[in-house]
């Protein structure tokens, strides 16, 4: 790995649209920034912090999430995610994520990504398909 230490922060922004609500998901009858795409904004942040330091041949992917959504926010209003590396343990990245709109502090949570070998994570998914 390149130099992964706490500190590290990326950023995803966005406006929300029709596309980006519960009601469009299918995750709720209103017309509000769902969850799932907050989520999908977090987890995009902490791609940012990091990846672009990984060695070739090595990604990150999802290992756990521990995320509160707050509050509402309507279509057309911004939203900016947001992710902080606060813990290296071997190949296991600790992040703080939150999501403000315009208005308020819509989320806030914990993330953690595992840093993996694509070929051996290919490898392991052949076999697992091939059962």
């Amino acid at each position: 790995m390149g130099t992964l230490e706490p500190g590290l922060i990326g950023r995803r922004e966005l406006v929300v649209e029709e596309r980006h609500t519960a009601g469009h998901l299918g995750s709720g009858g209103v017309p509000v920034y769902a969850t799932p795409m907050m989520v999908l904004a977090m987890e995009e942040a902490a791609l940012a912090a990091v990846d672009h330091l990984l060695r070739p041949g090595e990604a990150t992917v999802g290992y756990s999430l521990d995320v509160r959504h707050l509050a509402a926010t309507p279509v057309g209003m911004r939203v900016v995610a947001t992710a902080e590396l606060v813990a290296v343990d071997g190949r296991m990245l600790t992040f703080r994520v939150e999501a403000r709109d315009d208005a308020e502090l819509i989320g806030e949570g914990t993330h953690v990504r595992a840093v993996i070998s694509m070929d051996r994570f290919k490898a392991k998914l052949a076999a697992k398909g091939s059962r």
